[in-house]
């Protein structure tokens, strides 16, 4: 007995045909909108970072390099993950004519894609021993430039280390996660990877206002000893983040 065909039946096949049809270019489509907008190019290719070690002055304004001090390496595991997000790390202690000690990180990485995103202080600190027990984003003036800026407060028993740190991604100063993610969407729709630089400011002080306020003065020096092409590298062009209120850690 042949089967027969109602136009009910007939109807519901022709409607799941379309259905397959639809999900079939909807997924086509959602695999080319994803290769053309999958950033290829990077930034760091078309404007390539100079030697770090040549860019940033071993003298600017009232501080200099301490030879005596040697720098402070990270533990090796914390070094590997750095390997993997940075092409260059320049590490320096500094001094000025009042003998107060600066110590200065400044980061690299020619690709701040999602994978390779800046290893951020608050992360790494506690990684080799260290706990974070105030964290806040503010703001710095850089001779003119307000530069958003986070501030921690690490601690290692009697070692108290208030840090103050900024992150520039592509042309933009950040702090937050959130900052990051709308820069790198900007370069993404253009289809370009940005680069990046995570710089870090600290200093061995208990009293953490005192320190901070230090920072602020060693920047606005830094800022002004640096050629200017570096200070946009360093400092970005402009900022994309807001301070948010303080956050202290759980004592």
């Amino acid at each position: 007995m042949s089967a027969v065909m109602t136009p009910g039946s007939g109807l519901s096949a022709r409607s799941l045909r379309l259905r397959v049809l639809a999900v079939f270019l909807a997924m086509a489509l959602a695999a080319w909108l994803a290769h053309a907008f999958t950033p290829r190019h990077k930034v760091a290719d078309e404007r390539p970072m100079g030697p770090l070690e040549q860019l940033v002055p071993a003298r600017f304004g009232d501080w200099r390099i301490d030879d005596s001090l040697p720098a402070i390496l990270p533990s090796p595991e914390v070094q590997e993950r750095l390997d993997r997000i940075y092409n260059q790390v320049l590490s320096r202690t500094y001094v000025d004519s009042q003998g107060r000690h600066i110590m200065l990180s400044i980061a690299y990485g020619g690709d701040q894609s999602d994978g390779t995103t800046a290893h951020k202080p608050e992360v790494c600190y506690p990684a080799q021993g260290l706990e974070i027990v105030f964290n806040r984003t503010g703001t710095l003036d850089a001779d003119g430039q307000v530069l958003p800026v986070r501030r921690l407060r690490a601690k290692l028993g009697a070692r108290h280390e208030p840090i103050t740190y900024w992150i520039v991604v592509g042309d933009q100063a950040v702090t937050s996660g959130s900052g990051m993610k709308m820069v790198q969407l900007r370069y993404g729709l253009r289809g370009q990877i940005p680069d990046g630089v995570l710089v870090r400011v600290s200093s061995i002080e208990r009293d953490a206002e005192a320190a901070w306020a230090l920072h602020a003065s060693f920047v606005r020096a830094l800022g002004a000893g640096l050629d200017p092409d570096v200070r946009q590298r360093l400092f970005g062009t402009h900022s994309l983040d807001h301070p948010s209120p303080a956050r202290p850690a759980q004592p």
